[in-house]
């Protein structure tokens, strides 16, 4: 038997018991937890032993990281578009496959510079390529309960973070950290490759189905018959408009200070007298609550009008920005951590919610490749003014306070934000 009977066999034994779009979110969310390899959590633990095989500080790390996150960002407009013309479950195997060399490319690297492009290929292929397509095959095969399913969906990322750098640094203690990374990309292939051949569909329509598994209305008779146009805006139709530009000013405020905060944590909770061992045990608190607030948050997306939910998230934001300016002890650092957690179950929902949702499904992978470019390009400078301020002032705190203010400029702006003419949209949504 061939895989494409193999495949549309295991469909049909599947839909008859589920609606197939569950099946294919489950293997999105695996997406998102394969993709830890080109994740920042993973990469963490692998600074040291790298910095004393080759000789390199981990200021240059750091650069070199910095430098190829950004370079990568400006390649994933170009994966939107493949991804618009050959579809999810095609791109997603020569990713992952690519994904896999990347491993075995970086866990070789012998000087700086090939140090430098394989974390450009980590990050595009896992952190950036990857993601945008496990959003995509989501976002296809669900519309009414879009919501939802993104917040299920970005549970894969909570399991990598829990589980690659503890992975990740068993392997350095036992194989060392070149080998470590030849088991990362070879685990990608084995857990990734059989289910993307096996069980993704790009669209229900090619099957017969329709987002959700609800039939839409009936056509009037004296419509043209043939399958159903899906409904959505060019890239070109999708950057004319006011909502795209409001939402990629937000977006890029997410994206930045959510960025900020993770990779500052340990420093402003020490520059304000806590230990450094406490601020290292508020990011599993985080992780708890983002695990848990991830389907609560997705709901509300699906319940409540757009604008409003998105207003929140960056409410959210503003206040997890200035609390962690108020953080002295023990009880307000859990505080925080918690509030810290609900911001990046918004911002991992919100992620792959907020262009389907406005834009439509007919391009939305050449729209999601240019929004996931801002999102991207807008974390790699996210560190920097928390940065200078600890450098030129000695402490960041009014620095962050001023930065509350972006945010929460954000979350009025949003409150004008409205589906483009030509975008369906639920009503209670807008």
């Amino acid at each position: 038997m061939s895989v494409a009977a193999l495949r549309d066999h295991l469909f049909g034994y599947l839909n008859d018991r589920i609606f197939y779009g569950w099946v294919i979110l489950s293997v999105a969310g695996l997406g998102i937890f394969v993709s830890g390899p080109g994740q920042s959590h993973t990469f963490s633990v692998f600074v040291d032993p790298i910095s004393q095989d080759l000789g390199i500080s981990s200021t240059e790390i750091a650069s070199a990281y910095g430098t190829a996150t950004l370079l990568a960002a400006f390649c994933l407009p170009f994966t939107g578009r493949l991804v618009d013309r050959f579809g999810s479950r095609i791109m997603a195997s020569i990713i992952v496959i690519l994904l896999g060399f990347a491993c075995l490319f970086f866990g070789a690297a012998a000087n700086m510079l090939w140090l430098g492009i394989g974390f450009a290929l980590l990050r595009f292929f896992g952190q950036g390529s990857l993601m945008l397509s496990c959003a995509n095959m989501t976002s296809q095969w669900f519309s009414k309960k879009r919501g939802y399913a993104m917040g299920l969906m970005a549970l894969g990322f909570a399991a990598s973070m829990a589980i690659h750098p503890r992975l990740g640094q068993y392997l350095i203690d036992t194989v060392g950290w070149r080998q470590a990374w030849t088991v990362l990309g070879i685990s990608t292939w084995a857990l990734m490759l059989p289910v993307i051949w096996l069980l993704v569909h790009d669209k229900p329509e090619q099957k017969g189905l329709h987002p959700d598994g609800i039939a839409p209305a009936k056509r009037p008779e004296d419509a043209p018959s043939g399958p159903e146009a899906i409904p959505g805006l060019t890239l070109s139709e999708a950057l004319r408009t006011p909502t795209f530009h409001m939402l990629w000013v937000s977006m890029v405020s997410i994206a930045m200070l959510v960025t900020s905060l993770h990779f500052y944590q340990v420093k402003i909770f020490s520059a304000q007298g806590l230990e450094e061992q406490v601020a290292a045990w508020m990011f599993p608190i985080s992780a708890c609550t983002m695990v848990a607030m991830m389907p609560l948050v997705g709901r509300t997306l699906d319940r409540i009008k757009s604008r409003y939910a998105f207003s929140i998230a960056l409410l959210i934001q503003a206040a997890a920005l200035l609390m962690v300016t108020q953080v002295t002890n023990v009880p307000t650092a859990i505080a925080y951590a918690a509030l810290f957690g609900l911001l990046n179950a918004c911002s991992m929902t919100l992620f792959g919610y907020v262009w389907p949702r406005f834009f439509g499904r007919a391009h939305l992978g050449s729209i999601q490749g240019v929004g996931q470019m801002i999102g991207v390009v807008g974390a790699s400078i996210g560190p920097l003014p928390i940065g200078y301020a600890f450098d030129h002032f000695g402490s960041p705190t009014l620095m962050i306070q001023g930065l509350a203010l972006y945010p929460a400029a954000c979350a009025v702006l949003a409150l004008f934000i409205r589906t483009p003419a030509g975008v369906p949209v639920e009503p209670h949504l807008e």
